[in-house]
Protein backbone atom coordinates (compact mmCIF):
# COMPACT_ATOMS: atom_id res chain seq x y z
CA UNK A 1 0.00 0.00 0.00
CA UNK A 2 1.15 3.16 -0.84
CA UNK A 3 2.56 5.23 1.81
CA UNK A 4 1.09 9.22 2.53
CA UNK A 5 4.57 10.57 0.69
CA UNK A 6 4.39 8.37 -1.91
CA UNK A 7 0.34 9.68 -2.73
CA UNK A 8 1.66 13.43 -1.90
CA UNK A 9 4.70 12.61 -4.39
CA UNK A 10 2.13 10.96 -7.11
CA UNK A 11 0.00 14.11 -6.76
CA UNK A 12 2.21 16.47 -7.33
CA UNK A 13 3.36 14.86 -10.16
CA UNK A 14 -0.12 14.26 -11.49
CA UNK A 15 -0.61 18.26 -10.75
CA UNK A 16 2.68 18.68 -12.82
CA UNK A 17 1.98 16.90 -15.49
CA UNK A 18 -1.71 18.27 -15.98
CA UNK A 19 -0.34 21.68 -16.07
CA UNK A 20 2.63 20.46 -18.78
CA UNK A 21 -0.20 19.38 -20.75
CA UNK A 22 -1.96 22.54 -21.01
CA UNK A 23 0.59 24.33 -21.45
CA UNK A 24 1.29 22.53 -24.20
CA UNK A 25 -1.55 22.33 -25.82
CA UNK A 26 -2.25 25.93 -25.41
CA UNK A 27 0.99 26.33 -27.70
CA UNK A 28 -0.17 24.25 -30.01
CA UNK A 29 -3.53 26.31 -30.39
CA UNK A 30 -1.74 29.44 -30.35
CA UNK A 31 0.71 28.29 -33.10
CA UNK A 32 -2.16 26.92 -34.92
CA UNK A 33 -3.88 30.17 -35.46
CA UNK A 34 -0.93 32.09 -36.40
CA UNK A 35 0.05 29.32 -38.59
CA UNK A 36 -3.07 29.37 -40.43
CA UNK A 37 -3.70 33.31 -40.09
CA UNK A 38 -0.77 35.45 -40.41
CA UNK A 39 1.78 32.96 -41.35
CA UNK A 40 0.04 32.37 -44.80
CA UNK A 41 -0.01 35.78 -45.60
CA UNK A 42 3.30 37.12 -44.27
CA UNK A 43 6.30 34.63 -45.69
CA UNK A 44 8.77 35.32 -43.11
CA UNK A 45 6.53 35.45 -40.25
CA UNK A 46 5.34 31.28 -41.16
CA UNK A 47 8.89 30.47 -41.45
CA UNK A 48 9.49 32.18 -38.18
CA UNK A 49 6.74 29.74 -37.12
CA UNK A 50 8.26 26.58 -38.54
CA UNK A 51 11.79 27.30 -36.72
CA UNK A 52 10.00 27.97 -33.43
CA UNK A 53 7.48 24.74 -33.34
CA UNK A 54 10.37 22.56 -33.29
CA UNK A 55 12.19 24.46 -30.99
CA UNK A 56 9.22 24.82 -28.14
CA UNK A 57 9.22 21.07 -28.20
CA UNK A 58 13.00 21.07 -27.52
CA UNK A 59 12.16 23.66 -24.17
CA UNK A 60 9.11 21.94 -23.26
CA UNK A 61 10.61 18.43 -23.10
CA UNK A 62 13.84 19.99 -21.13
CA UNK A 63 11.43 21.60 -18.48
CA UNK A 64 9.93 18.23 -18.07
CA UNK A 65 12.35 16.17 -17.81
CA UNK A 66 14.76 18.28 -15.21
CA UNK A 67 11.14 18.81 -13.18
CA UNK A 68 11.10 14.94 -13.14
CA UNK A 69 14.74 14.10 -12.13
CA UNK A 70 16.52 15.55 -14.88
CA UNK A 71 17.72 14.88 -18.48
CA UNK A 72 19.79 11.25 -17.35
CA UNK A 73 16.63 10.21 -15.42
CA UNK A 74 14.75 10.71 -18.58
CA UNK A 75 16.19 9.13 -21.39
CA UNK A 76 13.80 9.57 -24.06
CA UNK A 77 13.20 13.43 -23.42
CA UNK A 78 16.89 13.79 -23.48
CA UNK A 79 17.07 12.24 -26.76
CA UNK A 80 13.89 14.38 -28.23
CA UNK A 81 15.73 17.77 -27.06
CA UNK A 82 18.59 17.19 -28.38
CA UNK A 83 16.73 15.72 -31.68
CA UNK A 84 14.42 18.53 -31.65
CA UNK A 85 16.91 21.51 -31.45
CA UNK A 86 18.52 19.80 -34.48
CA UNK A 87 15.41 19.46 -36.04
CA UNK A 88 15.20 23.32 -35.33
CA UNK A 89 18.39 24.10 -37.21
CA UNK A 90 17.47 21.71 -39.77
CA UNK A 91 14.43 23.42 -40.63
CA UNK A 92 15.97 26.71 -40.77
CA UNK A 93 18.66 25.14 -43.39
CA UNK A 94 15.71 23.43 -45.30
CA UNK A 95 13.95 26.72 -45.97
CA UNK A 96 16.78 27.55 -48.44
CA UNK A 97 16.31 24.21 -49.84
CA UNK A 98 12.49 24.94 -50.32
CA UNK A 99 9.39 23.57 -48.85
CA UNK A 100 9.70 19.82 -49.77
CA UNK A 101 12.52 19.89 -48.08
CA UNK A 102 11.04 21.63 -45.26
CA UNK A 103 8.14 18.56 -45.09
CA UNK A 104 11.11 15.99 -45.50
CA UNK A 105 12.81 17.23 -41.68
CA UNK A 106 9.15 17.66 -40.40
CA UNK A 107 8.55 14.35 -41.09
CA UNK A 108 11.51 12.74 -39.64
CA UNK A 109 11.07 15.09 -36.89
CA UNK A 110 7.28 13.27 -36.23
CA UNK A 111 8.45 10.42 -36.65
CA UNK A 112 11.74 10.11 -34.01
CA UNK A 113 9.93 12.47 -31.85
CA UNK A 114 6.61 10.32 -32.01
CA UNK A 115 8.52 7.20 -31.03
CA UNK A 116 10.88 9.39 -28.40
CA UNK A 117 6.83 10.66 -26.82
CA UNK A 118 5.34 6.86 -26.66
CA UNK A 119 8.48 5.71 -24.66
CA UNK A 120 8.21 8.60 -22.70
CA UNK A 121 4.29 7.93 -21.81
CA UNK A 122 5.19 3.95 -21.83
CA UNK A 123 7.47 4.75 -19.05
CA UNK A 124 5.22 7.41 -17.16
CA UNK A 125 2.43 4.78 -17.18
CA UNK A 126 3.30 3.05 -14.27
CA UNK A 127 3.85 6.16 -12.03
CA UNK A 128 1.22 8.50 -13.36
CA UNK A 129 -1.23 6.49 -15.68
CA UNK A 130 -3.39 8.33 -17.80
CA UNK A 131 -1.27 7.94 -20.60
CA UNK A 132 -3.11 6.60 -23.15
CA UNK A 133 -3.73 9.72 -25.20
CA UNK A 134 -0.03 10.59 -25.28
CA UNK A 135 0.59 6.75 -26.37
CA UNK A 136 -1.81 7.17 -29.27
CA UNK A 137 -0.26 10.69 -30.06
CA UNK A 138 3.21 9.47 -30.07
CA UNK A 139 1.92 6.49 -32.25
CA UNK A 140 0.17 8.64 -34.98
CA UNK A 141 2.67 11.18 -35.08
CA UNK A 142 5.30 8.62 -36.40
CA UNK A 143 2.66 8.02 -38.97
CA UNK A 144 2.24 11.43 -39.53
CA UNK A 145 5.53 11.85 -39.98
CA UNK A 146 6.12 8.87 -42.63
CA UNK A 147 3.44 10.27 -44.75
CA UNK A 148 5.03 13.86 -44.41
CA UNK A 149 8.01 12.65 -46.23
CA UNK A 150 6.07 10.06 -48.37
CA UNK A 151 4.07 13.77 -49.19
CA UNK A 152 7.41 15.50 -49.25
CA UNK A 153 8.31 13.77 -52.86
CA UNK A 154 5.68 15.04 -54.66
CA UNK A 155 4.93 19.19 -54.94
CA UNK A 156 3.80 20.60 -52.34
CA UNK A 157 1.78 24.03 -52.38
CA UNK A 158 2.35 24.66 -49.13
CA UNK A 159 4.19 23.44 -45.55
CA UNK A 160 2.20 25.67 -42.66
CA UNK A 161 -1.14 24.04 -42.91
CA UNK A 162 0.24 20.53 -42.99
CA UNK A 163 2.26 21.18 -40.20
CA UNK A 164 -0.68 22.98 -38.74
CA UNK A 165 -3.05 19.85 -38.94
CA UNK A 166 -0.22 17.92 -37.18
CA UNK A 167 0.17 20.46 -34.28
CA UNK A 168 -3.85 20.49 -34.07
CA UNK A 169 -3.97 17.17 -33.25
CA UNK A 170 -1.14 17.30 -31.04
CA UNK A 171 -3.24 19.97 -28.86
CA UNK A 172 -5.89 17.86 -29.00
CA UNK A 173 -3.78 14.92 -27.11
CA UNK A 174 -2.37 17.12 -25.03
CA UNK A 175 -5.71 18.60 -23.88
CA UNK A 176 -7.20 14.70 -23.05
CA UNK A 177 -4.26 14.07 -21.20
CA UNK A 178 -4.85 16.95 -19.35
CA UNK A 179 -8.76 15.95 -18.35
CA UNK A 180 -7.91 12.35 -18.26
CA UNK A 181 -5.10 13.17 -15.40
CA UNK A 182 -7.77 15.47 -13.61
CA UNK A 183 -10.38 13.23 -13.82
CA UNK A 184 -8.70 10.65 -12.83
CA UNK A 185 -7.67 12.61 -9.77
CA UNK A 186 -10.92 13.60 -9.26
CA UNK A 187 -12.82 10.65 -8.94
CA UNK A 188 -9.81 9.06 -6.62
CA UNK A 189 -10.74 11.37 -4.06
CA UNK A 190 -14.67 10.96 -4.60
CA UNK A 191 -13.69 7.22 -3.75
CA UNK A 192 -11.45 7.88 -0.95
CA UNK A 193 -14.20 10.21 0.47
Amino acid sequence: MPTIDENSARSAQDRWLATYYISRAAFSVVWVAFALTLGQSNAALGAILLVIYPLWDAAANYVDATRNGGLLQNNTQAINVFVSLVTTLAVFIALQAGLNAVLTVFGAWAILSGLLQLGTAIRRWKSSGAQWAMILSGGQSALAGAFFVVQAQQPVPAVLPVVAGYAAFGAIYFLVSALSLLIGKHLGRRTRS
